[in-house]
């Protein structure tokens, strides 16, 4: 009698079929990004910062800029520049190659290591897409990499955007389904003709006399100047390297959740494990809006795995050495 209640039961459970597992995994997606993790601590933390340290940074190149091309001899280059039509000189611009005469590593004829005066040049780009590598002095390359960082909540309001992209596509080749959220989160943040990014690259621009391409000029500094903007780069990478940080961890996690969500066949087996994550979800919810045997995959077990994925954090020395004592004295207890 009991077999037979017990099989009437599993009769009435409701399979888990690929819709259902689609719906739920979506939501725990929604759920884990809203989690205040250190992850996503340290990114808003961070994120909170930006304009800050970017107008600090302007100040500075500004500063640099006007020592060299001065309000007055700006002026003049525009009068005669209105006066005269074949007179084309002034240009806005927002990215600069500053430089300072400082000491660089060189090998001597015997292959000696000798410091040798060199200039020291480096590429600082104000504008949204503007390069984070402190190594790069070229003015020719563009990181779309902050601008979905620090947009990523306008961006992710979007239904046809993607922030977490480059993020989710990293390692990969390129490909349609990145090429597609890649031109529409730039065709929505816009450029110098629209949106977020005639905003922000308006506000860290110059008048200058020359060309109008960064390249065809290098602007003295002074060696702190320079440190400055090279730290004011490394600030805008942090950042970046903090939403890679969260939104990988996310991902590490989903990766779980789908594989157990794979594996279980029925569909209060996934709910439970959405109870277990935190984020209860009503039956009728999954089905109204549109066997394992594995002991890793039982619904409390991988929500402890999956919660183990997050906050994650630099053991200090202190609990290294304790972890380690632990380890020495229960080696010595087996001996």
């Amino acid at each position: 009698m009991q077999n037979k209640n017990i099989e009437r039961q599993k009769m009435s459970r409701i399979r888990l079929n690929q819709e259902y597992r689609n719906k739920i995994g979506n939501r725990l997606r929604v759920h884990a990004e809203q989690e205040d993790t250190i992850e996503k601590q340290n990114y808003d933390n961070l994120k909170a910062d930006q304009i800050e340290i970017n107008d600090n940074a302007w100040k500075i190149a500004e500063t640099i800029v006007r020592r060299h091309y001065t309000l007055d001899d700006v002026a003049k280059a525009q009068y005669l520049q209105d006066k005269f039509e074949n007179v084309s000189t002034i240009a806005k611009d927002s990215c600069f190659h500053f430089h300072y005469l400082g000491m660089k590593e060189d090998r001597d004829y015997d292959n000696n290591l000798v410091m040798k005066e060199d200039t020291i040049e480096s590429h600082f780009d104000f504008r949204l897409n503007g390069s984070i590598d402190t190594d790069s002095n070229s003015s020719n390359y563009s990181d779309n990499s902050y601008s979905y960082a620090l947009f990523r909540d306008e961006l992710k309001a979007q239904e046809n955007c993607n922030p977490d992209i480059l993020i989710e596509q990293e390692g990969k080749d390129h490909n349609p389904h990145r090429t597609k959220y890649v031109d529409a989160n730039n065709k929505y943040l816009g450029d110098d003709d629209k949106g977020y990014g005639k905003e922000w690259n308006e506000k860290y621009q110059l008048d200058l006399i020359g060309r109008d391409y960064c390249r065809d000029r290098s602007i003295a500094c002074t060696e702190q100047e320079y440190m400055m903007l090279i730290d004011w780069k490394k600030q805008k990478a942090q950042f970046v390297m903090a939403h890679q940080k969260w939104i990988a961890s996310i991902l590490e996690q989903m990766k779980e959740i789908k594989l157990g969500l794979k594996g279980y066949k029925y569909l209060d087996e996934a709910l439970e494990l959405a109870s277990e994550l935190g984020m209860p979800i009503d039956e009728a919810e999954i089905i109204r809006t549109n066997s394992t045997g594995l002991t890793i995959y039982n619904p409390k077990n991988l929500a402890d795995r999956i919660k183990g994925m997050k906050n994650k954090r630099e053991k200090t020395r202190e609990e290294k050495i304790a972890e380690r004592m632990a380890y020495m004295q229960a080696q010595k207890s087996v001996n």
